[in-house]
């Protein structure tokens, strides 16, 4: 009998096992039930591939994805390994032949879903009985578990295992599982006296990032146009999230395609290999694509929508940089995907679940909004120590300054105990800065605490309610509607004159900054009003279908979320909101207001446009501006001897938006990056861009510090460009 490393050297061609696949291999080769906790990448399947290998008989491996399954099947025959799946895809044929090799003993490995074993009342598992099997492998094991996050009720069948084959070892993998979860998988497993090997959760090389959801679009093709030869995954909670993503960036110029389980088995068959083969850049798609995904070269995983939980996001992430290179982690934050969650969270009939799935939930939005290591937060929430400061998270490489929080804080708990605890942080933000709005009853108006924020915006009430919570002043109540609740600590402030010591951000790290094109907006005033969007919505819908165009040609999604938010009402209103210039409003601002005016009157609501930041200064009339890209009025208003500042005001557009526009013409050769910075710095970007296999503005920015802005790096790296192509003519 050859011995694992041989095997391991032999058929898989690596010299030595990683983490704790040897103690894993060993231990089932003994025939002792294993449990293996491993994160994404470490290797779990050759932790029972090797042992089947090894021992005597056919090694049955249940898993739950079909394509896993191939991709597994697949990649053991290339290997010479005998190995074959059952499942649904299977004529009867393919089926009865698969049958044949397994009573045959022709079989190493055989893989099939949890539903064949669960199906005719355990009809196959009799089955299996008849022949000789290695051991029972148990992938993706957290779906046994009813505080899993992928709990399936096929998997519960599994618990008749170790009844039918006592003898056999059983070995339960997953690569994420909080203490609960893994007690419970032991149990329904009925593993007895298993070995548990947890290797550590931490994955040094990814970095992670949070930031709020205000213009994903342009932030996205920002990162994209940084990385310009990186692969990676952006996640969204719907399909047709995925689709309208995937068909944005594509009309950006980005190779990218959309992966859900709506679309058919031979598309997502395709779309997935194009992916693998590196035919495909970037993959947008629902949490139904990665599991089991062997591309090592996954840069980076965006999720456009918040997750449903800490598992499906560290699962989800750790499809970055399984090769062990840097790679980064980006979450886009808003409490609106919060609301959304604590929805769908919701199990009719079983509030246990229930109670369950909104923890999850709560866990997840205390990961985007904390302020500590989100390294240090993950690994705590496996149960795995870490002293933070990783130097490799958003929260570890921003700079933050103390501030006394106590007068403030007074009065957000003073307006919580006032209301007695009864609300939710928007109507306790209305309370405190004075709000007339329906929801304010006048009993509220008759108490002291009434309008005593009203000289801080939102934004600042938002986060120190924030930051309170965080910190044991305040806590979140438990249900889908959650409100604000006072803690021991809150009483300290209020009753005994404890102070409250605060940290702010000074400057936040991002993975990609761009300044907002659009104005933000406050998702808590877009929420209460759902309906107009909705309806906003279809009339883009509708409109664009007229003119044969994008709808978001017509109206951005922020520009709807503004005009639902604030409630514009008449022409000269509708000329605040970001997205309206003059063109549109003639062309559309009657259509749209009929619309919002007509929701106002069911409704009885005002218009909000008071409240709204005022525009930036609106460009003169551009002459004959259909004829003329985006790029060439930035160019021309260049030419015309304007500063990069005038250019950005003029166009109302971002400063940033237009140094790129002029980086672009650098690239063509059309303006000398003599005229834009100091050329003295242009040979030393240079130096470094040269040496990267992967152009990276990011990389070179640390690699030279703060001497060298990111606009240089940007002129610089486009003239080399420009360089590289004049030499290849």
């Amino acid at each position: 009998m050859k011995s694992p490393l041989a095997i391991l050297q032999q058929y898989f061609g690596y010299d030595s096992f990683r983490l704790y696949q040897a103690s894993a291999v060993e231990n089932v080769i003994a025939k002792k039930d294993t449990f293996v906790l491993m994160p994404t990448g470490g290797g779990k399947s050759l932790c029972y591939q090797i042992p089947a290998l090894v021992l005597e008989g056919t090694a049955i491996v249940i898993s739950p994805l079909i394509a896993l399954m191939k991709d597994q099947v697949d990649a053991l025959r290339v290997n010479g390994i005998s190995a074959a799946f059952l499942n649904s895809s299977m004529n009867p044929n393919e089926q009865n032949e698969t049958f044949r090799q397994l009573k045959n003993g022709e079989l190493k490995l055989l893989y099939v879903a949890p539903e064949k074993l669960s199906a005719d009342n355990g009809h196959f598992l009799n089955l299996l009985k008849e022949i000789k099997i290695s051991l029972f492998a148990v992938d993706e094991a957290h779906c046994v578990s009813h505080w899993g996050h992928d709990f399936r009720p096929d998997y519960l069948f599994l618990n008749g295992i170790k009844k039918g084959f006592s003898e056999t070892p059983i070995i339960a993998l997953t690569a994420s599982a909080d203490e609960i979860t893994r007690q419970d998988i032991i149990k329904q497993l009925n593993l007895q006296n298993p070995t548990v090997l947890i290797s550590s959760f931490d994955r040094p090389n990814i970095k992670y990032f949070v930031q709020p959801k205000q213009s994903v679009l342009t932030h996205i093709l920002q990162y994209l146009k940084e990385h310009p030869n990186d692969s990676g995954i952006i996640y969204c909670l719907s399909r047709k999230g995925t689709e309208d993503l995937a068909n944005n960036l594509k009309e950006n110029g980005v190779d990218a395609e959309f992966y859900h389980a709506g679309i058919s088995s031979i598309e997502r068959a395709k779309v997935q290999d194009d992916f693998i083969k590196d035919k495909t850049r970037v993959m947008v798609a629902t949490i139904a694509f990665g599991m089991g995904i062997d591309k090592s070269n996954v840069r980076f995983v965006i999720h456009a929508d918040l997750p449903k939980n800490i598992e499906s996001y560290y699962q989800e992430t750790g499809r970055a940089g399984r090769d062990g290179l840097p790679s980064e982690a980006i979450l886009f934050y808003s409490i609106a995907d919060v609301m959304k969650l604590k929805k769908f969270a919701m199990v009719e009939g079983n509030e246990e679940q229930s109670s369950l799935m909104l923890r999850k939930v709560q866990q997840m939005t205390d990961f985007a909004e904390m302020q500590k290591c989100r390294r240090q937060y993950l690994m705590e929430y496996f149960g795995e120590s870490h002293p933070g400061n990783c130097n490799s998270c958003d929260y570890c490489l921003s700079d933050f300054e103390s501030w006394d929080a106590t007068l403030d804080a007074q009065k957000l708990l003073s307006a919580i105990f006032r209301l007695k605890e009864r609300y939710g942080k928007n109507l306790i933000i209305d309370f405190l800065r004075g709000s007339k709005g329906v929801k304010i009853t006048e009993y509220m108006k008759g108490l002291p605490t009434y309008g005593i924020g009203a000289n801080s915006d939102k934004t600042h009430w938002q986060n120190l309610i924030k930051q309170l919570t965080i910190n044991g002043f305040l806590r979140d109540s438990e249900g889908e509607f959650s409100v604000l609740k006072l803690t021991e600590s809150s009483n300290e402030v209020l009753f005994k004159k404890r102070k409250v010591n605060l940290q702010k951000v000074k400057e936040l790290a991002k993975a990609v900054s761009v300044e907002e094109i659009e104005t933000t907006y406050q998702t808590n005033e877009i929420d209460a009003n759902q309906e107009l969007f909705d309806e906003l919505r279809i009339l883009r819908r509708q409109q664009a279908e007229k003119e044969n165009v994008p709808p978001y040609v017509i109206f951005s999604d922020a520009t709807l979320m503004e005009m639902a938010g604030y409630l514009p009402t008449t022409i000269d209103e509708l000329g605040e909101i970001s997205g309206f210039g003059a063109f549109k409003i003639e062309k559309y601002g009657d259509l749209f207001l009929k619309v919002i005016v007509n929701y106002c009157t069911n409704h009885n609501l005002s218009s909000k446009i008071s409240e709204k930041t005022p525009k930036k200064q609106r460009a003169p009339k551009q002459e004959n501006k259909s004829l003329a890209g985006t790029y060439t009025i930035t160019f021309d208003l260049y030419k015309a001897g304007n500063n990069l500042e005038e250019i950005a005001k003029i166009r109302n557009l971002s400063l940033n938006t237009i140094q790129n526009h002029l980086a672009n013409f650098v690239e063509l050769g059309t303006i000398k990056p003599s005229e834009l910075i100091d050329v003295t710095k242009i040979d030393p970007i240079i130096a470094i861009a040269k040496t990267q296999t992967i152009q990276s503005l990011k990389a070179i920015k640390e690699e030279l510090g703060e001497e060298f802005t990111y606009f240089e790096i940007n002129i610089a790296v486009a003239f080399y460009k420009w360089e590289e192509k004049k030499n290849l003519k």
